[in-house]
């Protein structure tokens, strides 16, 4: 409910919720506007979170933690379920 109240929330919800937009985006290839719809978000809000998200890849720890998400997002759905 936080990643997609109406309200902005905490800063640690924001950033997440942000990540989320852009991962979205970038790792699997959602339109903006589609990233946006997913967090309850319009357009312009999912653009301004990818550049935010650019701006902190600037930090190595950022950048390696958000390299790990993006590794796991593109692993076949076969080999991460559980049998």
């Amino acid at each position: 409910a936080d990643m997609t109240g109406a309200t902005r929330g905490c800063a640690r919800v924001a950033l997440a919720r942000q990540t989320g937009m852009y991962l979205a985006r970038v790792s699997l290839g959602l339109t903006l506007s589609e990233a946006a719809s997913l967090f309850g978000r319009d357009r312009t809000t999912a653009a301004h979170a990818c550049r935010v998200i650019e701006d902190r890849r600037d930090d190595p720890r950022f950048d390696q933690r958000l390299g790990a998400i993006e590794a796991l997002l593109l692993v076949p759905a076969a080999k991460v379920a559980p049998r």
